[in-house]
């Protein structure tokens, strides 16, 4: 389970929002840049990264400037989301250096697109943002609902070649009321997709019980992966729930069966 802090930005400070809204949004830091340099020191192996302004359609040259800094400071791998619509934006981010870039809106609203995209960029570099509110997909910075639900819109993607989503659940993201392991774990054994879990971690036992399921799925049997293999933490790790350091070490414990045995 890779364990993959969030950095959101909005006017170039480091913040999070409660349930994607913009106007409950909390700031924690007028140093990003900062911020992903500590978070690699502590053991990240990737970070994520939202330009929120531009999810919500907004221009903000603060942003990228606050992403290119983020870039020059830190030697892990990039996730990049956030009002990303056309192979132009695609492009732009990726040529700054960023591994991977999370297309929402695009692949709901324009398959052609998203299509053009993995053509252009290939499947390792595009990842898709599935954001719902109850099953329902939403688009735009999370403003606007459509009619499609997550998990139809996960295999069309895969349908169109995508390996990976960012599945979020936007009631619980931001809140620190747990994630909503049920429907990831759904979409992900229905898909057959990579599966980053976002939204609502709040405990380490949070990260453990995605562990679990990402090794059992009730669709599936016992010891068959249901697809979730990493997980997103923001707000949890700004508010000191729990460290980085704390978080990794239950990745390693995960990762070594005999820990513990002599």
């Amino acid at each position: 389970m890779q364990i993959i802090p969030a950095i959101d930005l909005r006017d170039g400070r480091c913040v999070r929002l409660s349930q994607g809204k913009k106007d409950l949004v909390t700031s924690y830091s007028g140093k990003p840049a900062e911020v992903a340099r500590a978070f690699e020191v502590a053991g990240a192996t990737m970070l994520h990264v939202v330009d929120l302004d531009a999810a919500f359609g907004e221009v903000n040259s603060r942003n990228r400037i606050a992403l290119c800094e983020i870039i020059r400071s830190v030697n892990i791998p990039l996730q990049v989301g956030g009002g990303l619509r056309t192979t132009k934006d695609v492009e732009r981010v990726i040529s700054l250096g960023v591994s991977r870039v999370v297309i929402g809106t695009v692949a709901a609203e324009s398959p052609e697109t998203l299509t053009k995209m993995l053509n252009l960029f290939h499947s390792k570099h595009i990842v898709v943002g599935i954001d719902a509110r109850g099953r329902k997909v939403v688009t735009r910075g999370w403003e606007s609902e459509l009619k499609v639900d997550a998990v139809s819109l996960a295999k069309m993607v895969a349908s169109l070649g995508v390996e990976r989503i960012v599945y979020t659940d936007v009631r619980r993201d931001g809140m620190l009321s747990g994630p909503n392991i049920e429907e990831t774990g759904r979409v992900a054994t229905e898909s057959g997709l990579r599966v980053t879990a976002s939204g609502g971690v709040s405990s380490l036992d949070d990260i453990r019980e995605l562990q679990e399921a990402s090794v059992t799925s009730p669709a599936r049997g016992p010891s068959a992966a249901c697809g979730i293999d990493s997980v997103i933490i923001g707000k949890a790790l700004y508010e000191g729930r729990f460290t980085l350091e704390e978080a990794l070490r239950i990745r390693e414990h995960s990762t070594n069966p005999t820990h513990g045995s002599g």
